[in-house]
Protein backbone atom coordinates (compact mmCIF):
# COMPACT_ATOMS: atom_id res chain seq x y z
CA UNK A 1 0.00 0.00 0.00
CA UNK A 2 1.38 3.59 -1.04
CA UNK A 3 2.16 5.83 2.20
CA UNK A 4 -0.24 8.72 2.88
CA UNK A 5 1.47 11.97 1.08
CA UNK A 6 2.91 14.24 3.73
CA UNK A 7 5.13 17.38 3.80
CA UNK A 8 7.68 15.70 5.27
CA UNK A 9 8.10 12.68 3.14
CA UNK A 10 11.35 10.78 3.44
CA UNK A 11 10.89 8.67 0.19
CA UNK A 12 12.99 8.24 -2.90
CA UNK A 13 12.74 7.86 -6.91
CA UNK A 14 14.57 4.94 -6.68
CA UNK A 15 14.38 3.21 -3.06
CA UNK A 16 16.36 0.32 -1.94
CA UNK A 17 20.17 2.46 -2.13
CA UNK A 18 23.02 1.10 0.19
CA UNK A 19 22.59 4.13 2.47
CA UNK A 20 19.09 3.83 3.43
CA UNK A 21 20.11 0.78 5.31
CA UNK A 22 22.60 2.88 7.04
CA UNK A 23 19.56 5.05 7.64
CA UNK A 24 17.10 2.61 8.84
CA UNK A 25 20.18 2.15 11.61
CA UNK A 26 19.83 4.80 12.73
CA UNK A 27 23.44 6.23 11.94
CA UNK A 28 21.59 9.55 9.55
CA UNK A 29 18.61 10.49 8.51
CA UNK A 30 17.59 10.66 4.67
CA UNK A 31 17.23 14.62 5.18
CA UNK A 32 21.30 14.16 6.81
CA UNK A 33 21.68 12.09 3.89
CA UNK A 34 20.55 14.57 1.04
CA UNK A 35 22.23 17.71 2.83
CA UNK A 36 25.52 15.60 2.58
CA UNK A 37 24.28 14.54 -1.34
CA UNK A 38 24.85 17.86 -2.28
CA UNK A 39 27.65 18.94 0.39
CA UNK A 40 29.53 16.54 -2.01
CA UNK A 41 28.52 16.95 -5.28
CA UNK A 42 30.63 18.70 -8.05
CA UNK A 43 28.56 22.20 -8.93
CA UNK A 44 28.99 22.78 -4.75
CA UNK A 45 32.31 22.86 -5.50
CA UNK A 46 32.06 25.29 -8.92
CA UNK A 47 30.59 27.97 -6.69
CA UNK A 48 34.00 28.68 -5.37
CA UNK A 49 34.25 30.39 -8.81
CA UNK A 50 31.39 31.66 -9.28
CA UNK A 51 30.36 35.27 -8.13
CA UNK A 52 28.03 36.29 -5.39
CA UNK A 53 28.92 40.30 -5.69
CA UNK A 54 32.39 40.70 -6.82
CA UNK A 55 33.65 38.82 -10.23
CA UNK A 56 37.14 37.33 -10.10
CA UNK A 57 38.08 39.12 -7.20
CA UNK A 58 41.63 38.98 -5.76
CA UNK A 59 40.57 39.28 -1.91
CA UNK A 60 40.24 36.33 -0.76
CA UNK A 61 38.08 37.75 2.05
CA UNK A 62 35.44 39.02 -0.51
CA UNK A 63 32.44 36.20 -0.58
CA UNK A 64 31.89 33.50 -3.43
CA UNK A 65 28.57 31.79 -4.36
CA UNK A 66 30.17 29.07 -2.07
CA UNK A 67 30.69 31.04 0.88
CA UNK A 68 27.09 32.68 0.25
CA UNK A 69 25.59 29.42 -0.13
CA UNK A 70 27.06 27.79 2.93
CA UNK A 71 25.92 31.17 5.07
CA UNK A 72 22.44 31.21 3.42
CA UNK A 73 22.30 27.30 5.18
CA UNK A 74 23.71 28.45 8.57
CA UNK A 75 21.11 31.36 8.91
CA UNK A 76 18.21 28.96 8.04
CA UNK A 77 19.03 26.74 10.32
CA UNK A 78 19.42 29.45 13.01
CA UNK A 79 15.99 31.43 11.82
CA UNK A 80 14.47 27.70 11.89
CA UNK A 81 15.94 26.37 15.63
CA UNK A 82 14.78 30.28 16.95
CA UNK A 83 11.15 29.40 15.54
CA UNK A 84 11.40 26.20 17.18
CA UNK A 85 11.92 27.61 20.54
CA UNK A 86 9.56 30.10 20.51
CA UNK A 87 6.47 27.53 19.10
CA UNK A 88 7.31 23.99 19.56
CA UNK A 89 4.92 23.03 17.45
CA UNK A 90 5.58 25.31 14.42
CA UNK A 91 7.15 22.25 12.68
CA UNK A 92 4.53 19.92 13.16
CA UNK A 93 6.78 17.89 16.32
CA UNK A 94 9.18 17.07 13.99
CA UNK A 95 13.02 16.71 15.26
CA UNK A 96 14.34 19.79 14.43
CA UNK A 97 18.29 18.14 14.57
CA UNK A 98 17.39 15.62 12.46
CA UNK A 99 14.58 16.85 10.05
CA UNK A 100 14.17 20.69 9.90
CA UNK A 101 17.93 21.56 10.51
CA UNK A 102 19.09 19.13 7.20
CA UNK A 103 16.37 20.33 5.08
CA UNK A 104 17.10 23.59 5.34
CA UNK A 105 20.80 23.03 5.37
CA UNK A 106 20.20 21.52 2.24
CA UNK A 107 18.16 23.99 0.46
CA UNK A 108 20.05 26.72 1.41
CA UNK A 109 23.08 25.00 0.38
CA UNK A 110 21.71 24.53 -2.98
CA UNK A 111 19.78 27.21 -4.03
CA UNK A 112 22.24 28.70 -6.16
CA UNK A 113 24.12 25.73 -7.90
CA UNK A 114 21.69 26.65 -11.34
CA UNK A 115 23.41 30.17 -11.49
CA UNK A 116 25.44 30.73 -14.41
CA UNK A 117 28.64 32.74 -14.37
CA UNK A 118 28.29 36.04 -13.25
CA UNK A 119 25.32 35.55 -11.50
CA UNK A 120 22.18 37.70 -12.44
CA UNK A 121 24.15 39.31 -15.57
CA UNK A 122 24.41 35.41 -16.60
CA UNK A 123 21.41 34.73 -16.65
CA UNK A 124 20.08 38.33 -18.22
CA UNK A 125 22.79 37.39 -20.99
CA UNK A 126 21.72 34.01 -21.36
CA UNK A 127 17.50 35.06 -21.89
CA UNK A 128 18.78 38.31 -23.85
CA UNK A 129 20.35 35.74 -26.37
CA UNK A 130 17.22 33.39 -26.89
CA UNK A 131 15.32 37.00 -27.28
CA UNK A 132 17.43 38.47 -29.99
CA UNK A 133 16.80 34.75 -31.78
CA UNK A 134 13.29 33.92 -30.65
CA UNK A 135 12.03 34.46 -34.13
CA UNK A 136 13.71 31.05 -35.33
CA UNK A 137 15.50 29.62 -32.73
CA UNK A 138 12.55 27.38 -31.23
CA UNK A 139 11.94 26.00 -34.28
CA UNK A 140 14.05 26.15 -37.03
CA UNK A 141 17.96 25.04 -37.75
CA UNK A 142 19.21 28.95 -38.45
CA UNK A 143 18.00 32.33 -38.99
CA UNK A 144 17.49 31.64 -43.04
CA UNK A 145 15.70 28.36 -42.96
CA UNK A 146 11.94 28.53 -43.52
CA UNK A 147 10.66 25.09 -43.09
CA UNK A 148 11.49 23.32 -39.52
CA UNK A 149 13.29 19.90 -39.62
CA UNK A 150 12.94 19.04 -35.68
CA UNK A 151 10.00 19.34 -33.55
CA UNK A 152 9.71 23.05 -31.83
CA UNK A 153 9.67 24.05 -29.03
CA UNK A 154 5.82 25.70 -27.77
CA UNK A 155 5.47 29.11 -27.52
CA UNK A 156 4.18 28.39 -23.70
CA UNK A 157 7.13 26.90 -22.69
CA UNK A 158 9.66 29.42 -24.06
CA UNK A 159 9.88 31.77 -21.37
CA UNK A 160 11.88 28.73 -19.79
CA UNK A 161 14.77 30.04 -22.29
CA UNK A 162 14.09 34.02 -22.95
CA UNK A 163 13.23 34.45 -19.34
CA UNK A 164 16.02 32.05 -18.07
CA UNK A 165 16.60 31.86 -14.24
CA UNK A 166 19.09 29.70 -12.03
CA UNK A 167 16.14 28.29 -9.58
CA UNK A 168 14.51 25.62 -12.24
CA UNK A 169 17.88 24.79 -13.73
CA UNK A 170 19.26 24.27 -9.89
CA UNK A 171 16.37 21.74 -9.88
CA UNK A 172 17.54 20.01 -13.03
CA UNK A 173 21.15 19.71 -12.07
CA UNK A 174 20.26 17.94 -8.56
CA UNK A 175 17.35 15.83 -10.16
CA UNK A 176 18.49 15.14 -13.39
CA UNK A 177 22.33 16.02 -14.33
CA UNK A 178 24.18 14.66 -11.37
CA UNK A 179 24.85 11.03 -11.91
CA UNK A 180 23.39 7.95 -10.02
CA UNK A 181 22.63 4.73 -10.96
CA UNK A 182 18.75 5.04 -11.14
CA UNK A 183 19.13 8.14 -13.45
CA UNK A 184 17.54 10.09 -10.68
CA UNK A 185 20.09 13.15 -10.50
CA UNK A 186 21.20 12.63 -6.11
CA UNK A 187 17.89 11.07 -5.48
CA UNK A 188 16.89 13.50 -2.92
CA UNK A 189 14.14 13.32 -0.84
CA UNK A 190 10.82 14.36 -2.20
CA UNK A 191 10.80 16.51 0.81
CA UNK A 192 14.23 18.51 -0.23
CA UNK A 193 12.85 18.84 -3.92
CA UNK A 194 10.12 20.43 -2.97
CA UNK A 195 11.46 22.39 -0.10
CA UNK A 196 13.70 23.99 -3.04
CA UNK A 197 10.86 25.24 -4.88
CA UNK A 198 10.81 29.21 -4.27
CA UNK A 199 9.06 29.77 -7.07
CA UNK A 200 6.39 26.59 -6.89
CA UNK A 201 5.35 27.56 -10.60
CA UNK A 202 6.05 26.02 -14.22
CA UNK A 203 6.19 28.62 -17.36
CA UNK A 204 2.75 28.22 -18.06
CA UNK A 205 1.61 29.05 -14.89
CA UNK A 206 4.08 32.46 -13.74
CA UNK A 207 2.38 35.53 -12.33
CA UNK A 208 4.44 38.30 -12.48
CA UNK A 209 2.61 39.89 -9.73
CA UNK A 210 2.54 37.50 -7.33
CA UNK A 211 5.93 37.44 -5.49
CA UNK A 212 6.29 33.74 -5.29
CA UNK A 213 4.77 33.21 -8.72
CA UNK A 214 6.59 35.60 -10.88
CA UNK A 215 9.46 33.27 -11.78
CA UNK A 216 9.57 29.94 -13.82
CA UNK A 217 10.59 27.49 -10.89
CA UNK A 218 11.08 24.31 -13.12
CA UNK A 219 11.47 22.92 -16.74
CA UNK A 220 9.22 21.06 -18.25
CA UNK A 221 11.76 18.33 -18.35
CA UNK A 222 11.45 17.95 -14.45
CA UNK A 223 8.10 18.29 -14.49
CA UNK A 224 7.22 14.49 -13.84
CA UNK A 225 10.14 14.46 -10.96
CA UNK A 226 8.04 17.49 -9.52
CA UNK A 227 4.84 15.81 -9.63
CA UNK A 228 6.28 13.14 -8.11
CA UNK A 229 7.47 14.49 -5.27
CA UNK A 230 3.92 16.57 -5.01
CA UNK A 231 2.20 13.10 -4.74
CA UNK A 232 4.50 12.17 -2.09
CA UNK A 233 4.29 15.04 -0.28
CA UNK A 234 0.65 16.31 -1.08
CA UNK A 235 1.36 19.99 -2.54
CA UNK A 236 -0.02 21.21 -5.67
CA UNK A 237 1.10 23.48 -8.10
CA UNK A 238 1.60 26.89 -6.54
CA UNK A 239 2.00 25.71 -3.33
CA UNK A 240 5.28 26.22 -1.05
CA UNK A 241 6.62 24.17 1.46
CA UNK A 242 6.94 25.73 4.74
CA UNK A 243 10.41 25.42 4.80
CA UNK A 244 10.69 27.65 1.74
CA UNK A 245 10.20 30.42 3.15
CA UNK A 246 12.76 30.62 5.40
CA UNK A 247 15.33 29.22 2.85
CA UNK A 248 14.36 32.21 1.18
CA UNK A 249 14.35 34.67 4.16
CA UNK A 250 17.85 33.67 4.90
CA UNK A 251 19.15 34.46 1.43
CA UNK A 252 17.37 37.76 1.55
CA UNK A 253 19.21 38.14 5.23
CA UNK A 254 22.82 37.64 3.51
CA UNK A 255 21.83 39.58 0.50
CA UNK A 256 20.92 42.58 2.46
CA UNK A 257 23.90 42.38 4.87
CA UNK A 258 26.65 40.06 3.95
CA UNK A 259 26.90 41.76 0.43
CA UNK A 260 27.10 45.34 2.35
CA UNK A 261 29.96 44.24 4.14
CA UNK A 262 32.00 42.93 1.11
CA UNK A 263 31.88 46.18 0.10
CA UNK A 264 32.69 47.59 3.13
CA UNK A 265 35.65 45.17 3.11
CA UNK A 266 36.89 46.27 -0.41
CA UNK A 267 36.37 49.88 0.88
CA UNK A 268 33.64 50.80 -1.44
CA UNK A 269 31.50 52.38 1.48
CA UNK A 270 33.07 52.81 5.34
CA UNK A 271 31.34 51.55 8.11
CA UNK A 272 30.33 55.13 9.27
CA UNK A 273 28.71 55.50 6.40
CA UNK A 274 26.77 53.41 6.52
CA UNK A 275 25.71 53.90 10.25
CA UNK A 276 24.86 57.56 8.62
CA UNK A 277 22.58 55.76 6.36
CA UNK A 278 20.85 54.10 9.22
CA UNK A 279 21.07 57.22 11.25
CA UNK A 280 18.81 59.19 8.04
CA UNK A 281 16.60 56.17 8.13
CA UNK A 282 16.17 55.17 11.58
CA UNK A 283 12.36 55.75 11.71
CA UNK A 284 12.26 53.28 9.00
CA UNK A 285 14.89 50.69 9.72
CA UNK A 286 14.63 51.23 13.77
CA UNK A 287 16.32 53.50 15.98
CA UNK A 288 17.46 50.32 18.51
CA UNK A 289 19.65 48.66 15.78
CA UNK A 290 20.88 51.88 15.11
CA UNK A 291 21.82 53.21 18.76
CA UNK A 292 23.25 49.81 19.27
CA UNK A 293 25.67 50.13 16.44
CA UNK A 294 26.39 53.52 17.51
CA UNK A 295 27.45 52.31 21.21
CA UNK A 296 29.87 49.35 19.57
CA UNK A 297 31.38 52.20 17.56
CA UNK A 298 32.32 54.12 20.57
CA UNK A 299 33.67 51.51 22.24
CA UNK A 300 35.90 50.56 19.12
CA UNK A 301 36.87 54.34 18.77
CA UNK A 302 38.03 54.02 22.62
CA UNK A 303 40.14 50.60 22.15
CA UNK A 304 43.34 52.59 21.01
CA UNK A 305 43.50 50.21 18.37
CA UNK A 306 44.73 50.74 15.31
CA UNK A 307 42.91 52.26 12.62
CA UNK A 308 42.34 49.04 10.11
CA UNK A 309 42.12 47.03 13.27
CA UNK A 310 39.34 49.62 14.83
CA UNK A 311 37.37 49.33 10.91
CA UNK A 312 37.15 45.50 10.94
CA UNK A 313 35.90 45.24 14.58
CA UNK A 314 32.74 48.14 13.51
CA UNK A 315 32.65 46.14 10.15
CA UNK A 316 32.28 42.73 12.74
CA UNK A 317 29.66 44.73 15.00
CA UNK A 318 27.70 45.96 12.11
CA UNK A 319 27.19 42.18 10.52
CA UNK A 320 26.53 40.98 13.96
CA UNK A 321 23.79 43.56 14.44
CA UNK A 322 21.83 43.71 11.19
CA UNK A 323 21.63 39.87 11.32
CA UNK A 324 20.20 39.47 14.66
CA UNK A 325 17.91 42.21 13.98
CA UNK A 326 16.83 40.31 10.86
CA UNK A 327 16.81 37.33 12.16
CA UNK A 328 14.64 38.41 14.41
CA UNK A 329 12.02 39.62 12.45
CA UNK A 330 12.01 36.54 10.14
CA UNK A 331 11.37 34.49 13.03
CA UNK A 332 8.61 36.44 14.28
CA UNK A 333 6.92 36.86 10.91
CA UNK A 334 7.30 33.21 10.18
CA UNK A 335 5.21 32.45 13.82
CA UNK A 336 2.74 35.31 12.93
CA UNK A 337 2.02 33.92 9.13
CA UNK A 338 2.48 30.33 10.25
CA UNK A 339 -1.37 29.57 9.61
CA UNK A 340 -1.28 30.72 6.19
CA UNK A 341 2.01 29.44 5.56
CA UNK A 342 0.60 25.83 6.79
CA UNK A 343 -2.82 26.05 4.64
CA UNK A 344 -0.92 27.80 1.98
CA UNK A 345 -2.35 31.01 1.54
CA UNK A 346 0.41 33.10 2.23
CA UNK A 347 1.80 35.12 -0.79
CA UNK A 348 3.97 37.66 1.04
CA UNK A 349 8.08 36.69 1.66
CA UNK A 350 8.84 36.78 5.36
CA UNK A 351 11.75 39.76 4.88
CA UNK A 352 9.38 41.55 2.30
CA UNK A 353 7.99 44.12 5.52
CA UNK A 354 11.15 44.67 6.54
CA UNK A 355 12.35 47.97 6.07
CA UNK A 356 15.85 47.80 7.14
CA UNK A 357 16.38 44.48 5.45
CA UNK A 358 14.77 46.74 2.13
CA UNK A 359 16.92 49.51 2.93
CA UNK A 360 19.95 47.39 3.01
CA UNK A 361 19.44 46.09 -0.26
CA UNK A 362 19.20 49.74 -1.65
CA UNK A 363 22.31 50.69 0.01
CA UNK A 364 23.71 46.40 -1.62
CA UNK A 365 22.37 47.90 -5.10
CA UNK A 366 24.38 51.30 -5.39
CA UNK A 367 27.79 50.47 -3.52
CA UNK A 368 28.05 46.65 -4.51
CA UNK A 369 26.54 45.66 -7.20
CA UNK A 370 26.60 49.11 -8.97
CA UNK A 371 30.69 49.71 -8.39
CA UNK A 372 32.18 50.49 -11.17
CA UNK A 373 34.77 47.08 -11.11
CA UNK A 374 32.18 44.96 -10.24
CA UNK A 375 30.25 46.50 -13.59
CA UNK A 376 32.96 46.19 -16.18
CA UNK A 377 34.11 42.46 -15.23
CA UNK A 378 30.11 41.62 -15.46
CA UNK A 379 30.08 43.34 -18.75
CA UNK A 380 32.98 41.16 -20.25
CA UNK A 381 31.73 38.32 -18.47
CA UNK A 382 28.20 38.91 -20.38
CA UNK A 383 29.89 39.23 -23.50
CA UNK A 384 32.08 36.53 -23.11
CA UNK A 385 28.55 34.22 -22.78
CA UNK A 386 26.87 35.48 -25.39
CA UNK A 387 29.81 34.55 -27.36
CA UNK A 388 29.60 30.94 -25.47
CA UNK A 389 25.85 30.46 -26.39
CA UNK A 390 26.94 31.26 -30.30
CA UNK A 391 29.70 28.84 -30.45
CA UNK A 392 28.56 26.29 -28.40
CA UNK A 393 24.99 26.32 -30.41
CA UNK A 394 27.06 26.15 -33.84
CA UNK A 395 28.80 23.09 -32.51
CA UNK A 396 25.36 21.42 -31.16
CA UNK A 397 23.87 22.08 -34.82
CA UNK A 398 26.94 21.62 -36.88
CA UNK A 399 26.42 17.30 -36.93
CA UNK A 400 26.51 14.81 -39.74
CA UNK A 401 23.02 13.24 -38.64
CA UNK A 402 20.23 16.17 -37.53
CA UNK A 403 18.18 13.64 -35.72
CA UNK A 404 20.92 12.69 -33.78
CA UNK A 405 22.63 15.62 -31.51
CA UNK A 406 25.80 12.97 -30.62
CA UNK A 407 26.57 12.67 -34.57
CA UNK A 408 30.22 13.37 -35.80
CA UNK A 409 30.64 17.50 -36.17
CA UNK A 410 31.28 18.48 -39.71
CA UNK A 411 33.94 21.03 -38.85
CA UNK A 412 36.95 21.42 -36.72
CA UNK A 413 35.83 24.11 -34.14
CA UNK A 414 32.57 22.33 -34.00
CA UNK A 415 34.58 19.36 -32.74
CA UNK A 416 36.48 20.74 -30.63
CA UNK A 417 33.81 22.84 -29.02
CA UNK A 418 31.63 19.66 -29.04
CA UNK A 419 33.80 17.69 -27.06
CA UNK A 420 33.92 20.31 -24.01
CA UNK A 421 29.75 19.09 -23.53
CA UNK A 422 29.88 17.06 -19.83
CA UNK A 423 29.13 13.63 -20.75
CA UNK A 424 26.39 13.69 -18.14
CA UNK A 425 24.38 16.71 -20.02
CA UNK A 426 25.43 14.63 -23.58
CA UNK A 427 23.71 11.79 -21.52
CA UNK A 428 20.74 13.48 -20.59
CA UNK A 429 20.39 15.29 -24.49
CA UNK A 430 20.43 12.61 -26.18
CA UNK A 431 17.85 10.07 -24.35
CA UNK A 432 14.86 11.28 -25.84
CA UNK A 433 12.81 8.46 -23.70
CA UNK A 434 14.02 9.78 -20.27
CA UNK A 435 11.28 8.23 -17.88
CA UNK A 436 8.15 9.80 -17.29
CA UNK A 437 9.38 13.16 -19.11
CA UNK A 438 6.54 14.91 -21.30
CA UNK A 439 6.11 14.52 -24.92
CA UNK A 440 7.30 18.25 -25.26
CA UNK A 441 10.60 17.29 -22.94
CA UNK A 442 11.54 14.48 -25.42
CA UNK A 443 11.43 16.80 -28.74
CA UNK A 444 14.58 17.26 -30.25
CA UNK A 445 14.78 20.87 -30.28
CA UNK A 446 13.66 21.33 -27.07
CA UNK A 447 16.66 18.72 -25.71
CA UNK A 448 19.17 20.74 -28.21
CA UNK A 449 18.47 23.77 -26.15
CA UNK A 450 18.14 22.30 -22.74
CA UNK A 451 22.05 21.15 -23.61
CA UNK A 452 22.90 24.53 -24.55
CA UNK A 453 21.72 25.99 -21.24
CA UNK A 454 23.18 23.19 -19.30
CA UNK A 455 26.63 23.59 -20.49
CA UNK A 456 26.59 27.65 -20.66
CA UNK A 457 24.86 27.65 -16.97
CA UNK A 458 27.26 24.81 -15.39
CA UNK A 459 30.79 27.00 -15.66
CA UNK A 460 32.62 29.12 -13.82
CA UNK A 461 33.04 32.56 -14.00
CA UNK A 462 36.58 31.60 -15.09
CA UNK A 463 36.30 28.99 -16.91
CA UNK A 464 33.88 30.68 -19.21
CA UNK A 465 36.04 33.62 -19.65
CA UNK A 466 39.28 31.00 -20.30
CA UNK A 467 37.19 29.14 -22.99
CA UNK A 468 35.21 32.15 -24.94
CA UNK A 469 38.99 33.58 -25.19
CA UNK A 470 40.02 30.09 -26.70
CA UNK A 471 37.02 29.97 -29.22
CA UNK A 472 37.87 33.46 -30.08
CA UNK A 473 41.09 32.51 -30.63
CA UNK A 474 40.34 29.90 -33.36
CA UNK A 475 37.33 32.03 -35.44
Amino acid sequence: MAEAANIWSDVRMTPGTTDEKESLEGHRTKFEQDHDRILFSTPVRRLSDKTQVFPLDQNDGVRTRLTHSHEVANLAKSIGARVARRKSDAFDGKDIASVVQPILGAIGLAHDLGNPPFGHQGEAGIAKWFSDRQDWIFDRRSESQRKTHVDGVRANLRAEFTSFDGNPQTMRLLTRLQTSQGKAGLNLTATTIVALLKYPVCATNVVKKNLIKKKVGYFDSEAHIIEWARTQTGLKEGQRHPLTWIMEAADDIAYSVLDVEDAMKKGIISPEDLHNILECNKAECGSQVYEAIASDFKRADASGRPPAIIRDIKIGYVRARLISDLIQHATTKYIEQLSSIMNYTCDMPLMETSSLCNRLKVVALQYAFGNTEVLFVEAKGRQAIEQLLSAFWHAIITRNDAEKIDSRRTDALSRYVYSLFSSNYLEAATDPDQAGATEIAQRLRYRELRLLTDMISGMTDGFSLNIAAKILSLQ
